[in-house]
This record gives structure tokens, C-alpha cells and sequence, in this order.
């Protein structure tokens, strides 16, 4: 009998299951339909607390990552919305965690190696036909960020011209498109307000990344809440310097020792010259435990480190990456992934953090 009852069960099952793959095409598309009225007429503003969030639309380096695209971070502050570097998935990221491109404020590059700028024409393009924006957003950088920005727009002047004849001035204003170049200087001993509005500063600062020059960092306060991003570089007095007492640092690594697989790979198949490549990279970035190092001199909160290099596509080499960096670093220490968000809310000491993938 209850053998009965087990084959009838298993009949019910696989009729209910005939049936749902039956109509799949109509139950799919019903899913779809409210999924993007949903997702279009959503606004993750609304959902944060005001404060200082950082939303990590990219977290690698060139070298291909499932897990991270080239370097990303969108940082909002109250309702503004900061983009710092445009890595090749940023627009898409950005898209992918719930925020529109469209509202994006202003946009700040630390140096101008091709994986910080390879998605800037795209997230250009992503910001202007999201919103109908009617003007430029202002993108800042060191000396040579005219070239990048005007190359950029000039890159893509084509592409304007087509799709403003497609879709009409009145959807797409012509005077939006692309971006505006802020050239900002520098000084060796203090940083340099780059961009201010009421409750939000951001400053620039030199970092250590030879032969690259100009390359900088980037601290950003809103009301109480501060945090520092390294860009690339060595370790430097002044990442130190203008970290202390900020409550999340964000700064860059990459594991010599894993790097050092790569070299032995190279030197294994015969490729010389991609194993030289691979040593020279290391000598101007950071270590995971020299980061580490930093965050405990700065007495930060919170350390999360990016540009992760090299990939960590095996949950044990994460642990390889952070190897010794609890010994050296008291605080919090997190591997950033693409979708991770970070939420400081004002007038609070804590962190909070979640993925939005």
C-alpha cells in the first residue's frame, strides 16, 4: 500500500512538472515582465541610511576573474553617487547591483593604466542615455586626463551621432553626452581638495606607482564618515597618512607568493618573456600584509582590500592571499568581490556589509 501511495506521489510529481515545463515560455516571460518593472522602478537610495556606502563594482586587476572585473568603486555619499576608476565591467556592475548610471555625479581616476579607464566609455555612454542627462559628467584626474577624456569622446563621437538621430534630441540631448576633464594638481606633503558639496569632501594625494606619474589616492568624508582608496602603489607614507582614524581603507594587493605560481607556470611552458612580465608587475604594488601593515599604523576600522591580483578562483586561496595579515592587522579584514557593499551610516560607528549579486 504505501508502496502505492509513493508511486502515485511520484506520478503527481512528474505531471506537475510536465505541466510547468509545458508553459514555461508563457510563466517565464510573466517573471520577466515583473522583474523589470521592478528592477526599472526600484531606487536603492531609498533603501540605505544615510552616510557613506561603497559599492564594489569591480575588484581585479587585467588578469581575467570570474569574481572580479577591473577596478571599480562607486561610492555614495548621502544621495550623490561617486565613481572611482571605470574598470571593463563597471557599467555593467553598477547596473547588475540596482544603481542607474544615469545619476552618477562625478567620476575620479587614480592613474591611467588601461584597466582603470577600458569601461569609461561605456559607463560615459550608460550615464547619458539612462537619464537623458543634458550635461557632461565632470571627470577629474592628475595631469592626463584631458587625453584620456578627449580621446574617449572622440572615440565615441560616431556612436553619439547615430543615436541621436535614432532616438531624437527630446530623448537623448546632444549636450549630455560623455564627460568634462578636471585637471587637479598636487603636493607632495598634504592632499588637495578635489571636489566639495555640503557635508562631502574628496581629496587627492600622491601614491607610489613608478614609472606611472601622476598616480593618486583618493579620501573621501561625508558628516562623520570617512574612507581612503590607495589606487595602485607601493606602500606609501602617504596612504598612511591620510588613512589614520578613517573608518574603512580600501587599498590595493596582490600576493607575491601567488605571483610566483605564475612565474614558475611561464617559466614551465617556455614563455620567457610572459614570465619576466610577471616579476615586474610585482615591484610596484602592494603586498596583502603590507596593507595590513598600513591599516594598523593608520589605526583604521576596517580594511578591505582590492585590485586583488593574482585571480583567487578556489575558496583556499583566499586564505593563501590573507596569510599573515591577522597577525599584522587587528581590525576587520575583507577580500572584495564585484556586488560587495559596505554601509557606514552617519552618526554611527559600524559597518555594515552584504552583496548585491
Amino acid at each position: 500500500m504505501r508502496i502505492g501511495k509513493i508511486g502515485s506521489l511520484l506520478v503527481v510529481i512528474a505531471l506537475l512538472a510536465g505541466s510547468l515545463y509545458a508553459f514555461r515560455e508563457p510563466i517565464s516571460l510573466l517573471v520577466a515582465k515583473r522583474v523589470t518593472a521592478q528592477r526599472m522602478g526600484s531606487n536603492p537610495l531609498k533603501d540605505l541610511p544615510d552616510g557613506l556606502h561603497i559599492a564594489v563594482c569591480g575588484a581585479g586587476s587585467p588578469m581575467p576573474d570570474d569574481k572580479r572585473g577591473g577596478p571599480c568603486t562607486l561610492v555614495i555619499a548621502g544621495q550623490q553617487l561617486f565613481v572611482f576608476d571605470a574598470g571593463n565591467t563597471s557599467a555593467r556592475n553598477i547596473n547588475k547591483m540596482g544603481f542607474n548610471a544615469g545619476n552618477i555625479q562625478d567620476i575620479f581616476l587614480t592613474h591611467f593604466h588601461s584597466d582603470h579607464i577600458d569601461g569609461l566609455g561605456e559607463l560615459l555612454l550608460q550615464r547619458w542615455v539612462s537619464n537623458s542627462n543634458t550635461q557632461p559628467v565632470p571627470v577629474h584626474g592628475p595631469e592626463g586626463v584631458e587625453t584620456v577624456v578627449n580621446g574617449i569622446m572622440q572615440a565615441y563621437s560616431l556612436d553619439r551621432g547615430y543615436r541621436v538621430a535614432h532616438h531624437g534630441e527630446a530623448v537623448l540631448p546632444k549636450s549630455g553626452f560623455g564627460a568634462r576633464p578636471q585637471t587637479f594638481s598636487l603636493q607632495d606633503e598634504k592632499a588637495t581638495l578635489v571636489f566639495e558639496s555640503a557635508d562631502t569632501k574628496v581629496f587627492a594625494f600622491s601614491v607610489s606607482h613608478a614609472p606611472i606619474h601622476p598616480a593618486v589616492g583618493y579620501k573621501i568624508i561625508y558628516k562623520d564618515r570617512s574612507i581612503v582608496i590607495s589606487g595602485d602603489t607601493t606602500p606609501s607614507p602617504h596612504v598612511t597618512r591620510e588613512a589614520k582614524g578613517v573608518d574603512v581603507l580600501i587599498h590595493e594587493a596582490m600576493s607575491m607568493d601567488l605571483m610566483k605560481l605564475l612565474q614558475e607556470g611561464a617559466r614551465d611552458a617556455n614563455r620567457d618573456k610572459l614570465e619576466q612580465l610577471m616579476k615586474d608587475i610585482t615591484d610596484y604594488h602592494t603586498s596583502p600584509v603590507q596593507a595590513a601593515e598600513i591599516a594598523q599604523q593608520a589605526q583604521v576600522s576596517y580594511l578591505l582590500l582590492n585590485h586583488i591580483a593574482p585571480p583567487l578562483p578556489l575558496p583556499g586561496l583566499v586564505d593563501a592571499f590573507l596569510k599573515g595579515t591577522a597577525d599584522v592587522f587587528k581590525g576587520k579584514i575583507q577580500v572584495a568581490k564585484d556586488g560587495d557593499l559596505l554601509s557606514l551610516p552617519a552618526g554611527k560607528k559600524t559597518i555594515d556589509t552584504s552583496q548585491r549579486f
